[in-house]
């Protein structure tokens, strides 16, 4: 090691030099400054003061060039790790196909809210009803029933004798309950 070195090579410290004039992306530039800094002799409390960056990655940075992986600044993505994988959209998708009564729910159609709610109990993993959403329609479905799709309005049925049922939608309870409250919808007119 060079003598100003404290932890790299002159190869790793070259190389790192190298790269840093020629790296557009931030994330990766700070990542070599971080261990250029430790390699410097800089504490982590300073390299964050200096960088402006989180404990954990200035630790993280400094932990791979001690250990005299320098070279793989490049190698690691950046970012949180993605959680959804292919099982884990695979159930997804079906579940969706499938009613939620089916599980237990008193309810017959899915929400992006209770997919996600479900899925979490079975694969412990959590995302947002956003994020159901929003992969829901890249595999092009959808919790909407088919006739919302097509716009018809509940309203508009010929059916005079509907009612609306309104109850607390928790897992395991029962449609048939006593707290089960029925309204007779009446037309309001502007």
């Amino acid at each position: 090691m060079d003598e100003q070195s404290q932890i790299l090579t002159s190869f790793q410290r070259k190389l790192l030099l190298k790269h840093i004039k020629n790296e557009r992306r931030s994330e990766y530039r700070r990542r070599i400054e971080i261990m250029l800094l430790a390699d410097a002799g800089k504490s982590q409390a300073q390299v964050c003061e200096e960088l402006g960056c989180s404990q954990k990655t200035a630790r993280q940075w400094m932990g791979m060039a001690r250990k005299g992986k320098a070279h793989l600044w490049y190698e690691l993505p950046i970012g949180r790790p993605h959680t959804v994988n292919d099982a884990y959209l695979k159930r997804l998708r079906e579940l969706v196909s499938y009613n939620p009564q089916d599980y237990g729910y008193p309810f017959k159609r899915w929400t992006a809210g209770w997919l996600s709610k479900h899925l979490t109990d079975e694969t412990g993993i959590e995302i947002s009803d956003r994020h159901i959403n929003r992969l829901l329609k890249e595999m092009g479905l959808s919790t909407r029933s088919h006739h919302a799709k097509e716009g018809i309005n509940q309203a508009d049925s010929e059916d005079k004798d509907l009612k609306i049922a309104l109850y607390d939608l928790q897992p395991g309870a029962s449609s048939e309950s006593s707290d089960l409250l029925l309204i007779n919808p009446i037309e309001v007119r502007p």
